[in-house]
This record gives C-alpha cells, sequence and structure tokens, in this order.
C-alpha cells in the first residue's frame, strides 16, 4: 500500500466504532493494578527475573547501532530540527552557507562534493563548514545524528586543510570502531576521488607496518588504541605536525572501556594550534564532560530535538494470561493491522525469534531483526521491510534503536519497555510508538499485557503521559471470530 493512503485506511477503521461499542474502550484498571477479568499470572515477577538473567536478552551494542544507521542511510535525512549554535565569542559574525561554492573549496574537492550527490548543504552543514573551514582554525563541538551528513562535513573540512606537497600525516580522524573507520574512510576517497594527491591509511587492528617508517599518507583515520601507538609507541606518526584532529562519534567512544583515556591521550600530544573537531549524536553529561576535556574554546552546535507527540496516535492494551495467548491475540488481531505495515517489539531476542518463527508458521510475511545478526544482515532486513517485502517487522528495542520507516502505522509492543532494573523506560515507549504518528499523521499502538507486573508497568508510563490508555476486551480478541473484526485497535 502506498505510503500516502495508509492514514485512509486507519480513518476506515476507526469509522468501524461505532458497530464495535461491546468493547467497551474506556473501562478503567481496578486499583491493584490489574482488572477484573484480567487473571493475571502473579508468577510474571519470576519469569522477569529470569529473562534477566538470560543469555539471550539484547545487549545495546551502540558502535554496531552506530554503522547500522550508517548502512542504511544511503541519502539524507530530512530534518526538521532546528540549529543552535553557541559560539567561543559571541561577538564574532555568524557565517552559514546555501551552496558548496560559497564555501570557495578547491576544483577538486567540489567536482567530489557533487559526484556524492549533495547538491546544497544539510541544515548542519551550512553552520558547521563555515566554522570549520575558517582561518584560523575554530574548534567545534557539534551534535548530530547519521544521516545529517556531519561525515562528509569533517572529511571536507581535512581535505581543505591537507598540504598534498607535504608527504606526512596532518589530519588524524578517531572512530570507536574498525567498522565505523572504514565507513569514514569509503567517504574520504569517494570526496577525495578527484584530488589523488591527498592520500589514507587506516590506522587499525592488524595494519601491520614496520618499525621506524614514517607514514608519508596526509590522513590518517583509525581506531583510539592503534592511533595512540602509532602516535607515542612506534612513532609513525608525528603528532606535533598535525593540524586537524577529529574524534567522531563521542558518545559511542565513552561507552567502550579505554578509548576516553586513549583518546585523550591522543589529544594531549597535539600542538595547541591543532583544531579540534568533535561530533556526537547524543549530549549527556558524560559526553559533554567528555567533549570539554578533548576540544578547548569550542563553537558548539546542537540540534534542537523535534518534540514527539502522542496526540495522533490511539493506544490501546489487550490483557492476556500468558505468552501464548499474547500470540493468540496478535493472530486475531493481525488482519486488521496489516494495512500498511506494522513493527512488533519483544524484550529478548529469544521472545523476538519465537514470536516471528509462529507468525510465519501461519503464512504471514514477516521479518525478524535480531542481536545476532551481523550488522550487515540486520541493514538487509530493514531495507526489506522499508520497501515492504515484508508487512511486519519482529525486533527488540535494541535492534530497533534510531531505525526509522515512514510507512509503519501500528505498533504493538509484545513485552512492555523496562529498564535494567525492571522499571517503565518511558522514553523508549515514546520512541517506540511515536513512529506511527510522525508528520501529522494518525498511528495506533496495542500493549500487550499478561500480568499484574505489566499492568503496573503500563499503569506507569500512562501515569507519566497523562494519556487515557484504552483496552480491547479480551473475550473478543481472543475468540476465533474476532479476526474478522475491522475495530480500531
Amino acid at each position: 500500500m502506498a505510503t500516502d493512503s495508509w492514514a485512509e485506511a486507519v480513518d476506515k477503521q476507526e469509522a468501524a466504532l461505532d458497530s464495535m461499542g461491546k468493547l467497551q474502550l474506556k473501562e478503567k484498571p481496578e486499583e491493584n493494578g490489574t482488572t477484573a477479568n484480567a487473571n493475571a499470572k502473579d508468577s510474571a515477577p519470576a519469569k522477569s527475573e529470569g529473562e534477566k538473567a538470560a543469555d539471550d536478552d539484547e545487549i545495546e551494542d551502540v558502535g554496531a547501532q552506530s554503522l547500522l544507521n550508517k548502512l542504511i542511510r544511503n541519502n539524507l535525512v530530512n530534518t526538521t530540527n532546528q540549529v543552535e549554535v553557541l559560539q567561543k565569542d559571541p561577538n564574532s559574525p555568524l557565517y552559514s552557507v546555501k551552496s558548496f561554492e560559497e564555501l570557495r573549496l578547491k576544483p577538486q574537492l567540489l567536482q567530489g562534493v557533487y559526484g556524492m550527490g549533495f547538491n546544497r548543504p544539510s541544515k548542519i552543514q551550512e553552520t558547521a563548514l563555515p566554522m570549520m573551514l575558517a582561518e584560523p582554525p575554530q574548534n567545534l563541538i557539534a551534535q548530530s545524528q547519521s544521516g545529517t551528513g556531519k561525515t562528509a562535513a569533517f572529511v571536507l573540512a581535512m581535505l581543505s586543510h591537507v598540504d598534498p606537497n607535504n608527504k606526512y600525516p596532518q589530519c588524524l580522524c578517531v572512530s570507536p570502531t574498525y567498522e565505523l573507520a572504514l565507513q569514514t574512510g569509503k567517504v574520504i576517497e569517494q570526496m577525495g576521488k578527484y584530488y589523488p594527491e591527498v592520500k589514507l591509511v587506516y590506522a587499525i587492528r592488524g595494519n601491520k607496518l614496520q618499525r621506524g617508517m614514517k607514514l608519508q599518507e596526509q590522513i590518517v583515520i583509525g581506531t583510539p588504541g592503534t592511533m595512540l601507538d602509532w602516535c607515542s609507541k612506534f612513532k609513525f606518526i608525528d603528532p606535533k605536525k598535525i593540524k586537524v584532529f577529529v574524534l567522531d562519534e563521542a558518545d559511542v567512544m565513552i561507552a567502550t572501556q579505554g578509548h576516553q583515556d586513549q583518546s585523550i591521550r591522543i589529544q594531549r600530544m597535539l600542538p595547541k594550534n591543532c583544531q579540534m573537531l568533535l561530533f556526537s549524536a547524543t549530549f549527556e553529561e558524560s559526553v559533554w564532560n567528555f567533549a570539554q576535556r578533548i576540544v578547548p574554546d569550542p563553537n558548539i552546535i546542537k540540534l534542537k530535538r523535534e518534540e514527539e507527540t502522542l496526540d495522533t496516535i490511539k493506544q490501546y492494551y489487550v490483557l492476556c494470561n500468558s505468552k501464548e495467548e499474547k500470540f493468540q491475540a496478535l493472530s486475531n488481531i493481525y488482519g486488521a493491522i496489516t494495512i500498511a505495515q506494522a513493527m512488533i517489539f519483544c524484550h529478548t531476542r529469544k521472545t523476538a525469534g519465537w514470536l516471528a518463527g509462529e507468525l510465519s508458521r501461519e503464512g504471514h510475511q514477516v521479518a525478524l531483526l535480531s542481536g545476532e545478526m551481523q550488522v550487515e544482515q540486520r541493514a538487509a532486513v530493514i531495507e526489506r521491510f522499508r520497501d515492504g517485502k515484508e508487512k511486519v517487522l519482529v525486533t527488540t528495542n535494541v535492534c530497533a534503536r534510531g531505525i526509522d520507516v515512514e510507512q509503519v502505522s501500528v505498533v504493538i509492543n509484545f513485552d512492555l519497555p523496562i529498564d535494567k532494573d525492571g522499571n517503565p523506560d518511558n522514553e523508549t515507549y515514546l520512541h517506540r510508538i511515536g513512529r506511527t504518528g510522525r508528520f501529522g499523521k494518525r498511528g495506533l499502538a496495542i500493549n500487550m499485557v499478561d500480568s499484574k507486573m505489566s499492568m503496573n508497568i503500563l499503569y506507569r508510563i500512562q501515569e507519566h503521559f497523562s494519556k487515557q490508555l484504552f483496552k480491547i476486551k479480551t473475550k473478543h480478541v481472543l475468540s476465533p471470530s474476532s479476526s474478522q473484526i475491522s475495530a480500531p485497535l
């Protein structure tokens, strides 16, 4: 179904509301955290503890997630976020550009930019590039997600500052993982396609160099440990000759043991006039503290985050007694949710795998996104789902973080989102169901409840958002005839 017509299908579903008055959608839960007809299992907390202990729990790999976001985004994200700029010198004029010609780039670099498909600067490039290309160099801390053009921006800065006549390293770029370093390297190779005098080398695990040699490549990209060894232990690089130091994915960097300390040690070896550029998708306090240690006297670019709203999303919950009953309810609902595309969230990859298998056995087109997959496999699954080859994506929260598919009109929480301590994860709930209500569209969110504990979690989520959650009566969802229902879910 075309992406611009699914909202009409939702409206048709909601038009059936009058014929479904028996659902009693506004029935309130009782004070004990469940409902009179829930018959919830008291053993649920023990199950939850078991799931926490199980080795099938998803552990967030921020490096893999960042790489995945790069792989699945072929084009710039059309963001409506506003850019907030904090200048080192508030009295200095703030420049921004609307075209790459305004930057007065070397012709071979301008050719490389256009060859990559950039027609005009992205929102963050408009402001960041004049700062990065300024003389004298300006330091920068920038918040930017994948898909905003930030890699191309700092690559352009490195290529612009390099003197190709000098055959020694002049720019260092540190990435948190081997794979992310290779991705950045690809951008350097593409943008520098018409600038063959500038050479690139990878300071990554396995790239063995002979002791005593001096690098002749002008740009070095790699991971913190190897880069530090090349600067201090093996002296392949003279850090005092470095003009530009880029630290990419700072939030991923500090999540990896040792990387933060190694990055700081590299930075301390560089000359005071070296330009420092740091990028991070998030600006939590730990990231901010790290950034301030790395980058002295910075200009700062932040993205004002567009507030997600639940106003356009209808939210319901279904009462069940077990995982199997949740599956039965899901199967009966299934016919009504395939109006466009749906995402189903599970807490563990074991549950996600089981659910995808059961749905497939019933003949449904289902895609599974699991932490057991290689990043490239995950990217292929997302592309198939985005292209509409599968209508339903079963996933864990960790795997699907940061993934946006515009056609998604229904989100089902097969398991409610909780943090590592078993408390409601309100931000994740908002992020999950917020996928269905983007751009003023109307969406549906269905929460599966199978215990007093999960009902309590849902209660607390409802309290947090002050949003009424409507109930679908269990008997209607679980009855064999209910698969024919086209009621609002």
